[in-house]
């Protein structure tokens, strides 16, 4: 089947279905300070008898992605991008830079916009990462297209989130407390969140790089202590008791 012929109007159906997908995953941003860039996501179980799904992927030791949106999906680009930076650290015997690394995903995800019989990827990627230039957070969307932010939210309800980040935005860039800069992420998350459910170390993940510290995963219990960072602040965003998209989300499998 042909799922990549525009419309009259010239737009692409299946692009804009796969960016739908993005919006129906659980929240997760970006944020880059002077010498660190920060993922956090929430993550969702699909039943209470299942884990949590994980949000955030190691790629190399200076980055790392986090997810919204099908999680296969992500998985087979998160191998990708593995394997480019391996290849490019096994020839040149130096880390990729981050900016080469998210174009050859964008080159690699436009080929599902174009050719007949495939799919546009349904899920939005936020990559972090550190390379002589400094810290780095893009967003990868399902379009192909990616651009460099100073902090981004994307998923289900990430509207709070970014209006959070848009009226500290021009702070971030001066912060040098790897742990500010959690605390800031962390409260920008939490008005994702409805306003009877709070952030637990059961369902946020943290990740972190750094100039001088290597791509780090924060899950369960090593929560903890940013967590504590903003207990007692108050939170802005966040309403309703319950997700409206979540039985969505359950049946899509998006994270």
């Amino acid at each position: 089947a042909v799922v990549s012929t525009q419309s009259t109007g010239g737009r692409i159906h299946q692009i804009e279905y796969a960016m739908e997908a993005v919006k129906q995953g659980a929240a997760t941003l970006g944020i880059k300070g002077k010498n660190h860039s920060v993922l956090v996501a929430l993550k969702r179980a699909s039943s209470d008898l299942s884990s949590h799904q994980k949000k955030i992927i190691p790629i190399d030791d200076h980055a790392g992605i986090s997810i919204a949106g099908l999680t296969s999906d992500a998985r087979i680009l998160s191998r990708f991008m593995r394997t480019e930076c391996l290849n490019h650290r096994y020839i040149y015997g130096s880390p990729l830079s981050v900016a080469r690394l998210v174009a050859s995903v964008g080159d690699k995800a436009q080929t599902g916009t174009q050719v007949m019989g495939r799919r546009p990827y349904g899920v939005g990627l936020l990559v972090a990462g550190v390379d002589e230039a400094g810290p780095h957070v893009y967003y990868i969307c399902p379009s192909s297209n990616f651009y460099e932010c100073k902090c981004m939210a994307i998923g289900a309800r990430s509207q709070s989130a970014r209006t959070y980040l848009e009226r500290h935005k021009d702070e971030f860039k001066d912060v040098e407390d790897l742990g500010e800069l959690i605390a800031h992420a962390l409260r920008a998350l939490r008005d994702c969140l409805p306003n009877d459910t709070e952030l637990t170390t059961k369902n946020v993940s943290v990740g972190y790089v750094g100039r001088d510290v290597e791509f780090t995963m924060k899950d369960d219990e090593d929560v903890e202590e940013y967590l504590k960072m903003i207990e007692g602040d108050d939170k802005i965003g966040g309403s309703g008791s319950a997700d409206p998209e979540q039985g969505a989300e359950d049946t899509m499998e998006t994270q």
